[in-house]
């Protein structure tokens, strides 16, 4: 009996301490340490599950990040492109130019059976010019036939406001032999959007 006792008092004690080392654990992987005046004492419940604070000192300075970071409304309007009239706006959507030198855009102007979002790189080349790189995939209006590669190139200046750009585009569309389909050019414009920017603004 007192063997059994004992075998089931050692037991117990491991199962506390190895409990106590799970709860140690986890918190140190949340990221929380009590304050070091108040280390020695036992945290309280609210204490233990404080989630760790984060300053805005802590993230990348948002100043410093180019002027084109940000979400746009922007319109692609022809202008020189063979058998399209001048003036004629090809295509309009969003578009998120990302601080790390990404981009996305939604075009309105594409059924999303055609895949309307495709992506892109860019480059600040001088105080307020940005060239962006940017490949979709397209498809025939029904969506199940591929037609091949588009690649959009813009060359945009920010205004001096920051909220608007202006400059040029093309767009390449290529089949999937990458011969060239069609050529478009013209201008393109951007209107920035923010928490507190209307619809009427930019339709």
């Amino acid at each position: 009996m007192n063997v059994n006792l004992k075998k089931i008092a050692l037991f117990t004690g491991a199962v506390i301490l190895g409990s106590m080392a799970i709860s140690r654990c986890q918190a140190q992987c949340l990221g929380y340490q009590p304050p070091t005046s108040d280390r020695g004492k036992a945290p309280s419940s609210a204490e233990s599950f404080r989630a760790p604070i984060v300053r805005i000192s802590d993230l990348s300075d948002a100043a410093a990040a180019p002027g084109i970071v940000g979400f746009w409304h922007v319109k692609f309007v022809s202008e020189g492109s063979q058998g399209i009239p001048d003036g004629t706006e090809v295509d309009a959507g969003y578009s998120e130019w990302h601080s790390d030198g990404t981009e996305i855009m939604n075009s309105g102007g594409r059924s999303p059976i055609t895949s309307n979002f495709c992506l892109g790189v860019w480059q600040q080349t001088d105080a307020s010019t940005y060239v962006l790189n940017h490949f979709a995939t397209a498809w025939d209006p029904t969506g199940s036939t591929l037609i091949g590669p588009a690649n959009i190139k813009e060359k945009v200046t920010l205004g001096p406001n920051g909220n608007s750009f202006a400059g040029t585009f093309t767009i390449n569309q290529y089949d999937e032999a990458l011969n060239l389909q069609q050529s478009v050019q013209g201008t393109i414009t951007g209107t920035r959007i923010t928490v507190t920017t209307p619809p009427s603004s930019i339709f």
